[in-house]
């Protein structure tokens, strides 16, 4: 989905953002200092320490608790959704009913049905661009790794295995997450999960099968929940991919991908580099890593907002569709049926 270019190219686009939490406000931020071609007119959030960061550090001039009064604002062209997963769908809609652009973080949803119920009404407003946030697919390693398996660089690729690994955080946020982020490769994987499908050629998925253990947080047993998982996904045509996701991790954030071809393979993220400087002493030899996903993907994030307001000043189209979210909710929630049950569950 593209805008027609009809509207003025000099004029900015003029966003709304809703969601000040710990990634909105990143995404806040660059929007008001770092991305060109765009005016940060608005903000809301319910939480009063939300508004005032807006108010205050950011200079946004119109404040809003409520979620309405933000979409009735003829002076928003685009709202940037950075709000719990469970409010995606019923929010995009909305967006796109006022007339508005629409940016919404992953997952578009935790089930196909909401998510098929936005790809609805995204029909029904062609002019209107509405992207979800898959960041790894705007990171230059990540597109220079689908560029070289798109010109055959490495044959017929026909397996991905890819892994997003966080460090531990022994007080335990995405404990007190689990409840309403979908699990973990809802949360984690999907992001893979979109990567293995944009990597492959995106084949239709058959089954999952997925399996997970409880390394150091027990405390995500009640809802059914691991800190370390496993799953692998059979496509169409025989291309395979293996995920792995993990809460765990002791040095840092690592998020790698590989695939596989029938002539070569490549790797992208190895060993959690923070930067190209390896050190030798009487210690051994090591390099500093990354802290987490925001220091590894800070370009992608960046690259991904630039992307959407161009698409939405009418300066060029996106690659990445709504039905690629919807597939990638779709294979994790069939890992996710897996993981619970046991069994492979079709997808």
């Amino acid at each position: 989905m593209s805008h027609s270019p009809s509207s003025s190219c000099a004029a900015p686009l003029r966003v709304g953002i809703v969601g000040l939490g710990r990634l909105g406000r990143r995404h806040a931020e660059a929007l008001a200092f770092a991305t060109r071609h765009v005016q940060l007119v608005a903000a809301c959030s319910p939480v009063e320490s939300e508004r005032e960061f807006a108010r205050g550090e950011l200079g946004v001039p119109r404040i809003h608790a409520d979620y309405e009064a933000l979409l009735q604002d003829p002076e928003v062209d685009a709202v940037v959704l950075v709000t719990p997963t469970s409010l995606h769908a019923d929010q995009t809609i909305a967006a796109l009913r006022a007339g508005k652009h629409v940016f919404v973080e992953k997952p578009l949803a935790l089930n196909v049905e909401d998510c098929e119920r936005v790809l609805a009404v995204a029909a029904e407003h062609p002019d209107r661009v509405a992207m979800v946030g898959f960041v790894r697919r705007f990171d230059p390693s990540y597109q220079s790794a689908q560029a070289s398996v798109a010109a055959g660089e490495i044959g017929r690729p026909f397996l991905v295995r890819s892994q997003t690994c966080d460090r531990n955080d022994p007080d335990g946020f995405f404990v007190r997450f689990a409840p309403t982020s979908g699990g973990i490769f809802m949360d984690c994987s999907v992001h893979d999960i979109d990567l293995a499908r944009w990597l492959l050629g995106r084949p239709k998925a058959l089954r999952a099968f997925a399996s997970g253990t409880i390394a150091l947080h027990p405390g995500l047993a009640e809802c059914g929940d691991v800190d370390n998982g496993l799953a692998i996904v059979e496509f169409e045509g025989g291309a395979r991919a293996v995920f792995y996701a993990s809460r765990t991790m002791a040095h840092g954030h690592e998020t790698s991908t590989e695939v596989i071809g029938t002539e070569g393979k490549l790797l992208v993220g190895e060993h959690a580099a923070r930067d190209r400087v390896v050190r030798s002493d009487a210690r051994g030899v090591g390099h500093a890593v990354l802290a987490d996903f925001h220091e590894r993907f800070e370009a992608a994030f960046s690259r991904e907002m630039i992307a959407f307001v161009a698409a939405c000043r009418g300066e060029q189209t996106l690659d990445l569709t709504l039905s690629d979210a919807v597939e990638a909710t779709r294979i994790g929630v069939a890992i996710t049926r897996s993981l619970i049950s046991g069994q492979v569950a079709p997808v």
